[in-house]
Parts: structure tokens; C-alpha cells; sequence
């Protein structure tokens, strides 16, 4: 039996960006949102440029188009300089299982930018399948599921940064798209995202004044290590898997494998960080997914 190589992937995706949420929800605990995104885009640089300069035999693709470099920079920049900045503070607020189960709405943001900008017809089911996702994750993040301690204010706030992160995470899966149009390589992208985010992301921070506190905060092991094992899980590891299943797979069954995350998450967020489990967040994290399936695949 042949295992599809591009389903794999997109289950692959899963875990990597499962395993990513918690280590960056325990970087961000010890470091702060901003420090954690400086830190990790420059660690998972340092990966992709070793592992591109062993696969290619240079660290950075030397042959690019400019109009496809503008793409994948722009990409780079939305989808990791912007959408994660917002990304780690709904990290920091509602915790890993919640923040991914928001970031359920990726595929429902690209669906309707798609619509908007490509005139993308929706049919009435999958318009059905939008409103199953939001009512799904509506019902996990309700009064009743709310964490103990929490501001309703703050809570408030954490939501609205984890929808504006997974808009802005749509718009980077556009612009990728358009970037690695005619067979780029995976890897040559991924390379050129990172990089171009990271090269915004630490001017701004000696612009601001910041580069020096950035690198001083490695001193905390435990924050230091847990964003490197976020920047190898997320950035490197499930990005560049997403990008082969999103090349191997039909759209629709790799975009559902690779919103599985808040559903791997569900024991882990138990496990780990302690947090209470109810049949509310099983039920409405199952109705979400099933939500973004019935939109891609119907």
C-alpha cells in the first residue's frame, strides 16, 4: 500500500504546528510575545539556510524573479512578522488549544478572500460550513469556557488578536501561492519568507532600540529553548510541510489535515499547561473542524 505522500504531509503539519503551539506558549511566558517572534524567525533562518546550503549548495536561492521575490516577501512579512506578533499575544492570553482552534479560521479567511479577490464562487453549503466553523468556535470560546482569572476585557482583546492573526495568515497563503507559481521549490521558498521577515523584524528592533534586549533575554534557558523548539517545529518543520502538501494534495483534504491541530492539542493542553477540558471544547473543536472539511471537500 502506498501512503499518499502529500496527506502525510498534511498530517505531519499537525503535529509540527501542535507541538510548536507549546513551545511557544511556554516561550512567550518567559520572554514576552515580541522578544519570542525576534528570536525565533532568527533561529529558524539559521536552520533553513543550513539546510538549503546542504540541498542546493548555497544558503539563499541566487536565481529569483523580482515580482516572485516581492511575493514571497511579502508573504514572509504579513504571515510572520504580522500575523504571529498577534499570534503570541493570544498565545500568552487564551492558551495554546483556543488560540489554534481560532486559527481554524485560516481557511475560511482564504476562502473568502479568494471570493473577493479572484471572484471565487461559494456555494450555499460551503457558505454552511463557515458558519459551522465560527459556531464552533463560538462555542468553545463562550462565557462558560472562559479561563479562570481572565478579564473579560482580556479576554476579549485575545480573541479578536487570534482572528486579525489568522486573516493575515489567509493573506500569507495567497501570496505564497502566487510566489511559487510555476514549480519554485518549497524549501527556496520558505527560505525567502523567513528571511525577509526576519530582516524587517530586527531593523525595526535596532530602530527601536531593542536588538541588544532581544539577544540578552537567551540568558533565561527555559524561554531560549523553547523558542528554538518552536522555531524547528513551526517555521521550519511544519511550514515547509504544509508548502509540499499543499503542492502533493488536493487543497481540500490537505487544508482539513492541517487544521487538526486543535484537536491534537485537546489532550496536550490537558497534559501539560493543566487546563480543564470540558465536553463543551471536545464538542465545538469537533464541530470546527468538521466545518472546514464540509468547506473544502464538499
Amino acid at each position: 500500500m502506498t501512503i499518499p505522500q502529500g496527506e502525510l504531509a498534511a498530517l505531519g503539519t499537525s503535529c509540527a504546528w501542535s507541538v510548536g503551539y507549546v513551545f511557544f506558549s511556554i516561550a512567550v511566558r518567559r520572554i514576552g510575545p515580541d522578544v519570542l517572534n525576534r528570536l525565533r524567525l532568527a533561529m529558524a533562518l539559521f536552520i533553513l539556510l543550513l539546510l538549503h546550503l546542504i540541498v542546493y549548495r548555497t544558503p539563499i536561492p541566487l536565481e529569483v524573479e523580482l515580482p516572485r521575490l516581492g511575493w514571497l516577501a511579502l508573504a514572509g512579512v504579513v504571515g510572520f512578522v504580522l500575523s504571529d506578533a498577534m499570534l503570541f499575544r493570544a498565545l500568552d492570553t487564551l492558551g495554546p488549544q483556543r488560540t489554534s482552534l481560532v486559527m481554524a479560521l485560516v481557511p475560511v479567511a482564504s476562502s473568502l478572500l479568494a471570493w473577493g479577490a479572484f471572484g471565487e464562487r461559494l456555494s450555499p453549503l460551503q457558505i454552511g460550513a463557515i458558519a459551522l466553523v465560527i459556531g464552533g468556535i463560538a462555542l468553545v470560546l463562550s462565557k462558560g469556557e472562559r479561563r479562570a482569572l481572565l478579564s473579560r476585557r482580556a479576554y476579549l482583546a485575545g480573541i479578536g488578536l487570534a482572528v486579525a492573526s489568522s486573516c493575515a495568515q489567509a493573506s500569507r497563503y495567497i501570496f505564497s501561492k502566487e510566489g511559487m507559481a510555476g514549480g519554485f521549490p518549497v524549501l527556496s521558498t520558505n527560505v525567502l519568507q523567513i528571511l525577509s521577515a526576519t530582516l524587517v523584524i530586527w531593523l525595526l528592533a535596532l530602530f527601536q532600540k531593542k536588538a541588544r534586549a532581544t539577544v540578552s533575554s537567551l540568558a533565561d534557558r527555559t524561554g531560549a529553548w523553547a523558542s528554538l523548539g518552536g522555531a524547528a517545529s513551526g517555521p521550519v518543520v511544519g511550514v515547509t510541510l504544509s508548502l509540499v502538501a499543499l503542492n502533493l494534495a488536493p487543497v481540500g483534504v490537505a487544508s482539513t489535515l492541517m487544521a487538526l491541530s486543535p484537536v491534537l492539542l485537546l489532550p496536550l493542553s490537558r497534559v501539560l499547561f493543566k487546563e480543564s477540558i470540558r465536553p463543551r471544547a471536545v464538542a465545538g473543536t469537533l464541530v470546527a473542524i468538521a466545518g472546514v472539511a464540509i468547506l473544502f471537500l464538499a
